[in-house]
């Protein structure tokens, strides 16, 4: 399969993972900071907004649920990495306007 189409694949499917607290997907908020395909298995590299972040567990569970359903990936596997550190300057255009940011 081509791995060009299933990177796009993964990222369309991380666009539809929310953060439960801010109502944003992970994908808008910056989080994601790499994909990488091996074989049939995905490597999401990932921060969140603060370290012990509770929802670290619910979000990596949805993030391997939705990117399991793309045909081609039969793993996924979710790192979670500190740096770059997050701020709110990661968050896209769409995510500022969606929480209020910009008008």
């Amino acid at each position: 399969m081509d791995q060009e189409k299933l990177v796009n694949d993964i990222l369309t499917a991380l666009g539809r993972v929310i953060d439960p607290e801010l109502g944003i997907d992970i994908l808008n908020l910056g989080l994601i900071y790499d994909v990488e395909i091996n074989e049939h298995t995905a490597l999401v590299k990932m921060t969140l907004t603060t370290m012990g972040c509770p929802l670290s567990d619910i979000l990596e569970a949805d993030i391997k649920k939705e990117i399991t359903q793309i045909e081609g990936i039969d793993d996924c596997q979710v790192k979670i990495v500190w740096y770059p550190v997050w701020t709110a300057d990661k968050i896209s255009e769409a995510g500022k306007r969606a929480l209020g940011l910009v008008r």
